[in-house]
């Protein structure tokens, strides 16, 4: 689905709304065109999967949680690989939701440098996830941990993740059909949640009695 031309971050906004979202060839593709998937990718909120070495190393600690502290950081890691979706033109569009109180990004430091992250859309009670990125064993999930606590403590009752890849079945995400997915997204964005409300706990183990389930 084309015909992304005069794409504004308040038009973009309203895609997410409606069960659509953007999409590039690549980081030096220009054009951009609309996905709609036929089975959608979500998170259960209450059925986040944390293995035994995964909660090792996320009650470790030797890491910093923050939140929306390098949004500009976390998007450009996300679009730094061979392969990606994410173009100048979608980059700047999500900095310019980041600036509206739309985009908001987790990220997770140690020894002052960012070592993963995740950054989403969020519209009343839904978080739409873009992307995330790891440049050390675990750090992607354990900031995808982190995001699912803050979710949950925000009111949030939805949480997209687009496409489902085994990485992401294996902690807990599932596929529902396109109409099951908008059904729950109609009920979401009706609803409020906050993501800057909540503090960042600073036990971890507060994120793995929450939100997981550990095997």
């Amino acid at each position: 689905m084309k015909d992304t031309e005069g794409l504004t971050p308040e038009l973009l906004l309203h895609a997410y709304t409606v069960g659509i979202f953007p999409m590039a060839e690549g980081r030096d593709d220009p054009e951009i065109f609309w996905v709609d998937p036929r089975r959608r990718g979500i998170f259960p909120l209450d059925g986040f999967h944390v293995s035994r070495s995964l909660a090792r190393a996320i009650r470790r600690m030797d890491y910093t949680v923050t939140v929306n502290r390098d949004f500009a950081g976390v998007v450009d890691a996300c679009a730094d690989r061979d392969e990606t979706w994410i173009n100048d033109e979608i980059a700047q569009l999500y900095h310019d939701l980041h600036d509206m109180g739309h985009a908001h990004s987790l990220e997770i430091s140690a020894g002052g440098r960012l070592i993963g992250g995740v950054y989403g859309v969020a519209v009343g009670a839904a978080f739409f996830g873009e992307s995330m990125f790891s440049r050390r064993r675990d750090a992607s999930k354990i900031a995808l941990a982190w995001l699912v606590h803050r979710l949950n403590a925000a009111g949030f009752t939805l949480f997209d993740t687009q496409f489902i890849t085994p990485h992401l079945a294996s902690l807990g995400a599932v596929e529902i059909t396109r109409a099951a997915y908008h059904s729950r997204l109609r009920d979401a964005i009706r609803r409020p949640a906050d993501f800057t409300a909540p503090p960042v706990p600073r036990d971890p183990q507060a994120v793995l009695q929450r939100s997981s389930q550990i095997s």
